[in-house]
């Protein structure tokens, strides 16, 4: 069993950057692929980054390529989502998802471990 917790979300104006983490605890985070989704008021969640379980394979969806960048320190059992040139329409809540399979999916159901969400709003 892992527990997950996001933090580092807030409100940031068009342009800033947040750096959010998601930190594990009850087992290691290390032997789990881990991804990100947001979920903006009112539509599904969906996929915004992901990281293999050694960190040397990401995957990002198109609308934050060159703006996002996710990481992972195996030794603090933490991923990392650093959001650069953050838009109006990054707003959405933020999960970090824990995955026992291939690294990169892209779907919901493929991740074992979810946290509660952090809440990430960019003002114009």
């Amino acid at each position: 069993q892992v527990q997950l917790e996001e933090s580092g979300g807030g409100l940031v104006q068009a342009g800033g950057s947040l750096r959010l983490s998601c930190a594990a605890s009850g087992r290691t985070l290390s032997i789990y692929a881990v991804g990100w989704f947001r979920q903006a008021p009112g539509k599904e969640r969906v996929f915004v980054a992901a990281i293999s379980s050694n960190g040397r394979m990401t995957y990002y969806t198109d609308s934050v390529k060159g703006r996002f960048t996710i990481s992972r320190d195996n030794a603090k059992n933490t991923v990392y989502l650093q959001m650069n040139s953050l838009k109006p329409e990054d707003t959405a809540v933020y999960y970090c998802a824990a995955d026992s399979g291939p690294p990169g999916s892209r779907r919901t159901y493929h991740y074992d471990y979810w946290g509660q969400g952090t809440q990430v709003t960019v003002s114009s």
